[in-house]
């Protein structure tokens, strides 16, 4: 208990408190407001018009009308795509080709070009989907009507033009908003920053400081110092997702009360994961240059940008080490989905599993260091006591 102590006390007057609130904080305000409104519902578009006819008229309508499209800009002759999309005011290129209201009315299929610039793919969200729906509902329309005047109900023609329809839902995230991941996960990335910097300046501090085994031999005094960082870094997150769900509208809705746990949990597998990493370090300016082996994967592979599943096997597996990894999956399943702490057992129990590796592989260095630390006290003992008995 002395070494808990003693960290509560170094910690309250350290500069940490501040920046494991104030920076997360930051990062939550920021972000949240950045991306609030991040959704692209009206994609910019371009319409190129050969047709001139009443037809590719209601067909511009529709497709300005649509909740994935905005028609920007409409021209009446065949224009160098390259050109239209230069500078970034359309993100796509539609075409109209010639005759295509005359083709409409023989009952001819017509080619409809789409040129799309891919070079940013997140501004063509839900551009191919709009496009399909409309050109579907199109073709549906005509050839209803076309059997409509030959005599044939409507409800017999549909059936005969569209004998299954789709409807679909988006789940959990429908507006997919960048809030619920993206900015999520920089604030994760502030914390872990913080966090594992902070914790693994405890073994080289101490050891400066000459009080590495000032409370004992025991690997316990030292774990024991993570439970200032593991406290202080869950109430930051939990703060900070709250604050989230105010300013950028994410969707949280697992209970505060529930959700601390596995914060905790995941709050101490960081910490001591930190504390292993700084272990070995000389002084504490080198803690920091080794603390980015956990950040930069933990950015990369555990599903703030990126699905996971996006990456080979091996990569997967690789972040299975990574405790934000674990973490993400419980705010995606517990926070988004609204699921039951005790369905989500091998998430915790993989947080659980961290702790103990990395419990065992710092005292086992902890252990070493103090077997080759007793035997030069000995000799400063005996060193001390042949003067005083000559």
């Amino acid at each position: 208990m002395k070494s808990l102590i003693d960290e509560w006390k170094y910690v309250s007057g350290s500069k940490y408190v501040r920046m494991i609130f104030i920076g997360p904080l930051i990062a939550a305000v920021f972000f949240g407001l950045m991306f609030s409104h991040n959704q692209i519902n009206k994609s910019p578009v371009v319409v190129i018009d050969e047709d001139h006819s009443e037809y590719s008229r209601q067909l511009i309508s529709k497709i300005n009308a649509s909740q994935y499209m905005s028609v920007k800009s409409v021209f009446a002759s065949r224009m160098d795509p390259e050109i239209l999309l230069a500078n970034e005011q359309a993100v796509a290129v539609i075409m109209l080709p010639n005759q295509l209201g005359v083709r409409q009315q023989q009952g001819k299929s017509t080619n409809v070009g789409i040129l799309m610039d891919n070079t940013m793919p997140s501004g063509l969200t839900g551009i191919r989907t709009a496009i399909q729906e409309i050109i579907q509902t199109e073709n549906m329309t005509l050839s209803m009507t076309s059997l409509i005047h030959k005599g044939m109900d409507a409800e017999a023609a549909k059936g005969i033009v569209s004998p299954l329809s789709l409807q679909q839902r988006m789940l959990f995230n429908p507006t997919t908003s960048y809030v619920g991941f993206m900015v999520l996960g920089f604030v994760n990335i502030v914390v872990l920053m913080i966090t594992t910097s902070a914790a693994g300046s405890i073994a080289p501090r101490l050891r400066q400081e000459g009080k590495l085994f000032a409370n004992g031999r025991s690997p316990f005094q030292l774990w024991i110092r993570s439970v200032p960082y593991a406290v202080l870094s869950s109430i930051s997150l939990l703060l900070s997702y709250g604050l989230l769900k105010q300013v950028g509208g994410m969707r949280f809705e697992a209970e505060p009360y529930l959700f601390i746990i596995p914060l905790v949990i995941y709050a101490f597998a960081l910490s001591l994961l930190g504390m292993l990493i700084g272990y070995t370090a000389k002084d504490i300016s080198k803690v920091s240059l080794r603390t980015s082996f956990v950040l930069y994967p933990s950015f990369l592979a555990t599903g703030i940008q990126l699905t996971p599943l996006a990456f080979p096997v091996p990569f997967q597996i690789f972040a299975w080490a990574l405790p934000m990894n674990w973490l993400n999956r419980l705010i995606r399943g517990m926070a988004f989905r609204d699921g039951a702490l005790a369905a989500y057992s091998q998430e915790l129990g993989a947080l659980l599993i961290i702790i103990g590796v990395v419990s065992l592989f710092m005292g086992l260095l902890f252990l070493q260091e103090t077997r080759k630390v007793s035997p030069s006290r000995e000799h400063l003992l005996k060193a001390d006591v042949v003067p005083s008995g000559s």
